[in-house]
This record gives structure tokens, sequence and C-alpha cells, in this order.
């Protein structure tokens, strides 16, 4: 299933800030990137979302842009993700995986109920304009593409 120029899933969820936060509200400020994580123990994941963290204010300042990311852990787990991986972004908690499942899906692992790894940027219509699934779990697309991305009018940079 794919989601490119479909309408994105609306979704909710408790952040690591104490707020509950939704698609519809950061997209009434502008595009937005939601990031589906496998969970705290991939190192994988906190790659991608120190990506994400170093461009998230440049992002949030010359695009308005809020970057989502979505975690299959609970609030205290995900809290901690952020404060050891030193991240400037705050976490979406997806404990039952209901977010996961309406972007890239679920599978049970040993950790449980994880999200399969994607990244979609959604633009300030609620279209998905951009979809990465990860085909394994080191097949990540990092914050800087994004950026060029979103800044080349939802198109490559490179031009591929």
């Amino acid at each position: 299933m794919t989601l490119l120029n479909k309408d994105a899933p609306e979704f909710s969820a408790r952040s690591t800030a104490g707020s509950e936060v939704s698609l519809t509200e950061t997209l009434d400020d502008g595009p937005t990137v939601v990031l589906i994580n496998r969970g705290h123990w991939c190192s994988f994941c906190a790659e991608q979302l120190q990506t994400f963290s170093e461009v998230s204010y440049d992002l949030w300042f010359n695009d308005s842009v809020d970057i989502l990311p979505v975690i299959t852990d609970t609030l205290d787990t995900v809290t901690e993700m952020r404060d050891r991986y030193d991240l400037d972004i705050q976490l979406l908690t997806d404990p039952d995986g209901e977010i996961a499942d309406q972007f890239s899906g679920t599978e049970e692992t040993i950790h449980g109920v994880t999200g399969i790894a994607s990244t979609y940027v959604i633009d300030e219509d609620g279209i998905v304009r951009y979809e990465q699934i990860a085909d394994h779990p080191g097949d990540r697309t990092y914050g800087n593409y994004v950026r060029y991305f979103i800044r080349n009018d939802f198109a490559d940079p490179f031009g591929e």
C-alpha cells in the first residue's frame, strides 16, 4: 500500500513535551515530516532522528516545517530515548502501533509491536508528496535530503 499523492491519515499522539499533537494542527502552519520509527532500541532510528534534529530548527524557521517522529514505545521510554540522544525534536509515542499501521504498517518482533521504518513528507494540503518505506533496518531517508526536497518544490533535488 502506498500513500504517495494521497491524503495522509489523520492522527494525534502524546509528545515527549507532554502535549497532544495532531497532524492537522501541524499542517495549519506548513508542511510536515512524519517519521515512523521501530523503537527506542533501534540504532538506525536514532541515527535518522539525529539527522532530523540537526535540520529541524532550520526547517521550522525558514520553511514552517514540523517534524513528527512517531515511536512505537511508551512515553517514558520515548522520553528517555530523546534525552539519551540529546535530540532537539520532540518524539510522539505510539505504543500500540495504531499510527504506524496507518502509514507503513507494523510487525511483531522480539521487542513487541514495532513500526516499519518510513519517512513521509506531507504538504500543507495534507497530501503525501514523499514516501520511503525501509526495505531493511538501515534503509533510511535523512534530514538533509528532506530539507532539499522541500526547498526544491517537492521534487528530487538530485533530478533522479
